[in-house]
């Protein structure tokens, strides 16, 4: 282990991430399983980011912001994914202390962008809903561009408190991080410095952009609703609601496990059900993106068989 001696304590310089389970077959088969999950992830959201680029029927805002969604769901996955692949294959499931800050920063960051990515989508379907003579002037490109400027600005700042908040707690004692990579609690619960004044920084950056976030989807859906409950025709409605569809389905599926892990009170769940809500919203969530769009969304299906061929996709 290694370890700096400063004054009377140990800093400690690298973390043991205690992982999913200590089964080696276990770990063999989970190896198996997330490498595979996460190649197709990989694909799958880079397939969805080049079909967006090459078909110009998808040159719309709400295909706009997919590309970034697919961009910040291969980030997110990125940043824990790899690493927990190779601690299955290891003996010491080991990570640096720059190494935790780098996975926790970008984890915030990527975390925060698609927070905000769905945010904006939400907003894109309220227009083009409830103001459609107004839609092409209201998601113009510049706007598109600015409100993707202040997610990533968002991230940045988000990451930022989270990455400061991490350089100031001083870890002198265990480095037994219970879970398969670096998350902000385990941390917290490792350092042996007053870190009050770091906790409620990251707490309030990371609520601010929860609260935000959900704020503006539930405001447009619930204008979305009303718009759709006052249609007169079916056609219309369905076609309306089918144009939401696969955006509420990843809002729910993201928000949800978030939710569960971060919102509910520590003693509803134990330590192991954390981990697997964090595999499936970490790991399993950024597959399932493309796949919900690319299934659910019949301007996507249109592009695949444009581009790959009517017989492929019949």
């Amino acid at each position: 282990m290694a370890f700096l001696e400063v004054g009377n304590h140990t800093e400690v310089t690298e973390f043991i991430l205690l992982g999913l389970t200590d089964d080696p077959v276990l770990r063999i088969v989970l190896f198996i399983i997330i490498l595979c999950i996460y190649l197709v992830t990989v694909c799958g959201n880079l397939s969805t980011i080049l079909l967006i680029r090459v078909s110009s029927q998808l040159h719309h805002p709400m295909y706009f912001f997919l590309s970034h969604l697919a961009s910040a769901d291969i980030g997110y996955s990125s940043s824990v994914t790899p690493n927990m692949l190779v601690n299955f294959l290891v003996k010491r499931s080991t990570i640096t202390y720059l190494g935790c800050a780098i996975q926790l920063g970008s984890g915030a960051f990527f975390g925060t962008v698609e927070c905000f990515v769905l945010a904006a989508m939400a907003y894109d379907r309220f227009m083009a809903i409830c103001s459609p003579l107004l839609y092409s002037m209201k998601m113009s490109t510049q706007v598109c561009v600015q409100l993707l400027i202040v997610a990533y600005i968002s991230g940045f700042l988000n990451a930022s408190s989270f990455t400061l908040s991490f350089f100031s707690f001083l870890f002198c004692g265990p480095n037994r991080i219970n879970h398969f990579f670096c998350d902000f609690t385990p941390l917290v619960e490792l350092s042996c410095s007053d870190d009050s004044v770091s906790i409620v920084l990251a707490t309030i950056s990371s609520g601010t952009v929860i609260v935000f976030t959900v704020l503006v989807i539930v405001v447009s859906y619930t204008f979305i609703l009303i718009t759709i409950l006052k249609m007169r025709s079916t056609e219309g409605r369905q076609k309306a609601f089918s144009t939401c569809t696969s955006h509420l389905t990843a809002v729910t599926l993201f928000y949800g496990t978030v939710t569960f892990i971060y919102v509910m009170p520590k003693s509803n769940y134990s330590t192991d059900q954390n981990k697997v809500l964090s595999v499936f919203y970490i790991v399993v969530i950024p597959m399932l993106n493309p796949l919900i769009y690319s299934l659910r969304n019949n301007e996507i299906k249109g592009a695949l068989k444009k581009q790959f061929g009517r017989k492929i996709f019949s």
